[in-house]
C-alpha cells in the first residue's frame, strides 16, 4: 500500500499528470492544456516531490509510467471525477433561483431559522424565501389557495389525499416553569391545581395552544394567562423570571431544562399528541427551489441528511 502526504497536493497537478499518462507526452499535455511545457515539467516534478515518488521513467526522449505512476493514475482519474462532480453539483446549487413561501407556526421560526440558514444562502443565493407565522387553519387555507408553497405544521395528525406529507415525526409537549416553582418538584400535579396557576401562553387557537384548549374545555376547565404571546423565546424568558407557567413543545424549552433554568411539571392525566408535518398540495409542482427548500426543512427540523 502506498502512504504519501497529499494534504497539500494540488488539483491541478493531478490533472496535467493524467494528461502527460494518457499522451505519454509533456509536448502534447502542454499543447491540450495550454500550458509551456517547462510549466509541464514544473507540476510533474512538484507532484513527484509531494508523492515521494517518480511517475515517470525518461529514457531516449520518450516517457512511461513507473508501477507507481500506474497506481497513482487510478487514483488522479477517480479524484478528477469527483472535482468534476463537486463542481458541477456547486454550479447546479448556484444556479437555482426563484422565490418560495413556507407557512410555519411562529414556535419553528427559530429553529428553522437561527442556526442554519446562513449556509442555505451561500449555497442558493438566488432562492428568495417569505416565512409565513400563522396558525394551522390558516396555513392550508394558504396551500389550498395557491398563495403557500408548502407548510410546517404544529398541530395534531394530519392526513388528507389533497396533500402530500413529505416527512412527519411526533412531538414531546409539557408544562414548564421557573426552576424552583413549587409544582415543578412534585411527582405529580392534578388539572385543576395547575390552572388556577398564572400562565404565560402563546395565542389562542394557535395548534397546540388550541388543542390544550380543547382538551380542557372537556373537563369544564380553562386558563385565562396573564399573557398572550406569539414568540416562544419570550414565553422561556418570562417563565424563567417567575412571570408564569407555560406549555410549550421539548424543542423550544429541553436546552434551558438541561441548564436548570426551566423545569417540567408532571400532570396528571393530561396528554396530548402533536405532531409536526411538512406538507405541501398534491398538485403543486416541485420546482427546483421548492426541492431546495424541503430538503433544507428536512435537515433542520427532521435531522435528517439529504443527497
Amino acid at each position: 500500500m502506498m502512504m504519501y502526504r497529499i494534504e497539500k497536493m494540488d488539483v491541478k497537478n493531478l490533472i496535467t499528470f493524467i494528461h502527460v499518462a494518457e499522451k505519454n507526452s509533456f509536448t502534447k499535455a502542454a499543447r491540450a492544456l495550454g500550458y509551456s511545457q517547462s510549466t509541464v515539467s514544473f507540476q510533474i516534478k512538484q507532484l513527484e516531490t509531494e508523492l515521494n515518488a517518480q511517475l515517470f521513467e525518461r529514457i531516449n526522449h520518450t516517457i512511461a509510467l513507473t508501477e507507481r505512476g500506474r497506481d497513482v493514475l487510478k487514483y488522479a482519474h477517480q479524484i478528477s471525477k469527483l472535482t468534476q462532480e463537486l463542481e458541477q453539483g456547486m454550479q447546479a446549487e448556484q444556479e437555482v433561483s426563484g422565490h418560495f413561501r413556507l407557512a410555519v407556526p411562529d414556535s419553528l421560526c427559530d429553529s428553522l431559522l437561527e442556526e442554519g440558514f446562513a449556509d442555505f444562502r451561500s449555497r442558493y443565493p438566488g432562492i428568495t424565501l417569505k416565512i409565513i407565522a400563522t396558525g394551522t387553519e390558516e396555513m392550508f387555507r394558504l396551500i389550498d389557495h395557491n398563495e403557500a408553497d408548502a407548510i410546517l405544521t404544529l398541530d395534531n395528525h394530519i392526513y388528507h389525499a389533497e396533500y402530500v406529507i413529505v416527512r412527519e415525526e411526533q412531538v414531546g409537549m409539557h408544562f414548564v416553569a421557573a426552576s424552583g416553582h413549587p409544582l415543578s418538584g412534585r411527582e405529580s400535579v392534578s388539572v385543576r391545581e395547575l390552572v388556577q396557576e398564572p400562565f404565560v401562553l402563546t395565542e389562542k387557537g394557535m395548534s397546540y395552544r388550541r388543542l390544550m384548549d380543547e382538551q380542557l374545555a372537556a373537563m369544564s376547565l380553562e386558563i385565562r394567562p396573564v399573557l398572550e404571546v406569539g414568540g416562544t423565546r419570550i414565553i422561556c424568558a418570562l417563565a424563567e423570571q417567575g412571570v408564569g407557567i407555560s406549555y410549550l413543545p421539548d424543542y423550544v424549552t429541553a436546552k434551558r431544562v438541561r441548564e436548570g433554568r426551566l423545569a417540567y411539571i408532571h400532570v396528571q392525566d393530561f396528554e396530548i399528541e402533536i405532531w409536526k408535518q411538512l406538507l405541501y398540495h398534491k398538485d403543486k409542482w416541485v420546482s427546483p427551489q421548492m426541492e431546495s427548500v424541503i430538503n433544507y426543512c428536512i435537515q433542520r427540523e427532521f435531522g435528517e441528511k439529504v443527497q
